[in-house]
């Protein structure tokens, strides 16, 4: 049973009992280290395949990784005089989605699991599961099925049942038994805040979070992400120059501990200061009203190589594989399926 506050009931059990013959989970974990190879099955935009690619893949990923630990030591600060008491292993999961109705799989979601290595006392920690979220069908939606939709159309619109069957289908994995036997609480997803809104600083201070801000509208990613069951709240956490988007189920403050959202943190950090340089490698710390902006030039880089712009261009890719091998070939099962599903 999972731990947070807020608990699969009975009648979600129930129904993915009725229902685990049409969709069943494989779960496959994986080390990320400096050693690591993306198998065939992951997402290649993905940002930690991303980085194993190419002639600085090694140190591309030691540099990562290195920071990923400092970032944790200076924020974990107690009782850590020279700030390297703690460092932060990373773990790949890789979710199957096996299709009962055809005998064959499809690459579901891929997500990270953080544990935390206390070198004083030997302990490992096990941290949150979620922290970067990769999904095939994800792509489709936003990659192909928005553009068709808008295609030839002079007002931008969304389909009314966008996101349905992604959301849908993660809250099956999430209360699924796969999902309670491999972890013992549910995922925080953590990302980057978006250039096209306005954040308002409040007076709430979280001692590991930092303060937290407020959106001046709301975005088709936190509609998209609430269809999956997630709620969103932005934090600043110490030291950092933009808030981060925290997307989580149940009670975000009071449902981890402080080393559990430190891993979150100085790992999703560390990939948005690759990513987006300029926002969280800015040289200016977000004041009371901040907006974002991917053209300022005031930041610095790290030395980790990353290709933006081949990002881009191959999540579209990645969208029409969704749609030959997954969409369009099981459409009826889909949609039969989506109709039935509710919580």
């Amino acid at each position: 049973m999972l731990t947070n506050s807020v608990l699969v009931s009975q009648h979600i059990i129930g129904y993915y009992i009725v229902m685990e013959n049409q969709f069943t989970f494989n779960i496959k974990n994986i080390r990320l280290d400096e050693n690591y190879h993306p198998s065939d099955s992951t997402r290649i935009t993905t940002n930690f395949a991303n980085l194993a690619r190419g002639e600085s893949r090694q140190q591309n990923l030691r540099n990562a990784l290195k920071m990923i630990n400092n970032s944790f030591n200076a924020l974990a600060f107690w009782d850590n005089p020279k700030a390297d008491r703690y460092a932060v292993e990373l773990e790949i999961i890789s979710v199957e989605m096996d299709i009962a109705a055809s005998g064959e799989s499809f690459p579901s979601i891929e997500v990270l699991k953080t544990h935390i290595i206390d070198h004083q006392t030997n302990e490992r920690i096990e941290g949150i599961v979620g922290n970067n979220f990769s999904s095939y069908v994800r792509d489709y939606d936003f990659s192909v099925l928005l553009g068709e939709h808008n295609k030839g159309q002079s007002q931008f619109s969304i389909p009314d049942d966008f996101g349905e069957l992604h959301g849908k289908l993660f809250k099956y994995f999430v209360n699924s038994k796969a999902y309670q036997q491999h972890f013992k609480k549910l995922p925080v997803i953590c990302l980057s805040v978006s250039d096209n809104k306005t954040y308002y600083r409040t007076e709430n201070q979280h001692p590991v979070l930092g303060f937290e801000y407020q959106p001046n509208k709301s975005s088709l990613t936190e509609q998209y992400f609430k269809k999956m069951g997630l709620q969103v709240r932005y934090f600043m956490p110490p030291q950092s120059v933009a808030p981060l988007a925290f997307y989580f189920f149940g009670d975000l403050l009071n449902d981890y501990s402080n080393l559990e959202l430190i891993s979150t943190i100085s790992t999703m950090e560390t990939f948005q200061k690759i990513y987006r340089p300029e926002i969280y490698n800015a040289n200016a710390v977000a004041g009371n009203c901040y907006q974002p902006n991917l053209r300022n030039q005031d930041h610095s880089l790290t030395q980790i190589v990353y290709d933006r712009e081949e990002r881009n261009k191959l999540a579209i890719k990645q969208g029409r594989f969704a749609e030959e091998h997954f969409i369009k070939p099981y459409q009826s099962v889909l949609e039969q399926w989506s109709a039935s599903y509710a919580l």
